[in-house]
């Protein structure tokens, strides 16, 4: 093998499983129809990717990309307003139903997505099984998943302290 050869063999670095496994939620965010967020998740156990999820209407419904988005209005405790599109199934909710009509358990799972996981899909998450939850940015709306996961022993990995925002925010 020539000298050149080896050196560029040397200096190849392979991704750890969280950056090989991140790129993947990229390209099954991609499948997403609700052009606010096209947000992906997969869930793994073992290693192996066991499901995906992307965001999307429910099969057979209008999506926000045919039909525009159906925004519902919170006024936080801390008297914030955050607006969320209810026409779409998030991610991680879509990943969780296909598991049950797979028959597939996700129980010691770990689920990775481009956001931290809105409080009710965090709920949903932790009553799977999920064991570790890895997040490329933070949500705005995310605090109360972070202290649900503490206070059930599900590990919370942020890759990326950017707090994903959406056009609309104020």
């Amino acid at each position: 093998m020539s000298e050149e050869k080896q050196d560029e063999k040397s200096a190849y670095v392979r991704p750890s499983w969280d950056e090989y496994f991140m790129k993947i939620v990229e390209m099954v965010g991609t499948r997403g129809n609700c052009d606010r967020f096209r947000g992906g998740c997969i869930i793994t156990r073992d290693r192996r990717i066991v499901v995906t999820g992307y965001n999307g209407a429910p099969v057979g419904a209008p999506t926000c990309d045919e039909a525009g988005h159906e925004m519902h209005t919170v006024i936080n405790e801390d008297g914030n307003q955050s607006r969320h599109c209810i026409r779409t199934t998030h991610a991680e909710q879509n990943a969780i139903c296909e598991a049950a009509r797979m028959g597939i358990s996700l129980n010691g799972g770990t689920l990775y997505c481009q956001m931290t996981p809105c409080y009710t899909c965090a709920k949903m998450l932790i009553n799977a099984g999920i064991k570790r939850i890895v997040c490329a940015h933070d949500y705005h709306s995310g605090d109360r998943s972070k202290e649900i996961f503490k206070e059930t022993g599900v590990e919370y990995v942020l890759l990326s302290e950017k707090v994903a925002t959406y056009s609309d925010m104020k």
